[in-house]
């Protein structure tokens, strides 16, 4: 078994392009639920076989997804999501252009979750045993700037322990959407 992928640190814009790209991070979606051709992405998606086909040349460039050679028959290609762990400079290293597109990433991820959260209270009553596995917390610690990286750190480490290959997840198994979020508590101002 291999292990979960090792942290990359983002520093080509070009790799900010194309994870960023509203259609990409949609075919990324879908792939998370298995392999896919470009066909069969436009269909799921409401879109033209051409462009999820130009998308996915684009997204295999930058290493998010793979070819899946065993799967293909004839012309049809399928493709993969490469699992990756990636990781934003912090902000005294980020350019301006890095700055502006983590600004809009991290808004447009917040606003996809908060729609993943919608749906599943709105389909919460036919979820089975899923129904209970709305899981929330908040709170607040004071740590030093060093405490709070190493914090992140372990609860980057607790997730991985959870992480397998396609492979291995049992069939009852399903996606679960986490987010972590920390940061200094903003001054008041008076």
């Amino acid at each position: 078994m291999t292990g979960p992928p090792q942290p990359e640190e983002i520093t080509d814009p070009g790799v900010l392009k194309a994870m960023t790209h509203p259609l990409r991070r949609r075919i990324l979606d879908e792939l998370r639920g298995g392999p896919a051709t470009a066909t069969t992405l436009a269909k799921a998606l409401g879109e033209n076989t051409g462009a999820t086909s130009y998308h996915l040349r684009e997204l295999a460039k930058h290493g998010f997804v793979e070819d899946v050679p065993e799967l293909a028959k004839g012309k049809q290609r399928w493709w993969r999501a490469k699992p990756r762990d990636l990781r934003w400079a912090p902000l005294s290293r980020q350019s301006d252009e890095m700055r502006a597109v983590f600004e809009e990433t991290y808004q447009r991820a917040f606003a996809e979750d908060l729609d993943e959260m919608a749906a599943f209270h709105a389909q919460r009553d036919s979820m089975g045993e899923w129904a209970d596995h709305f899981l929330f917390s908040r709170g607040g610690v004071r740590l030093t700037p060093d405490e709070l990286v190493r914090f992140w750190q372990e609860y980057i480490e607790l997730l991985k322990t959870y992480w397998r290959p396609d492979d291995e997840i049992p069939p009852e198994a399903r996606e679960i959407v986490v987010r972590w979020v920390a940061f200094p508590k903003p001054d008041r101002e008076e």
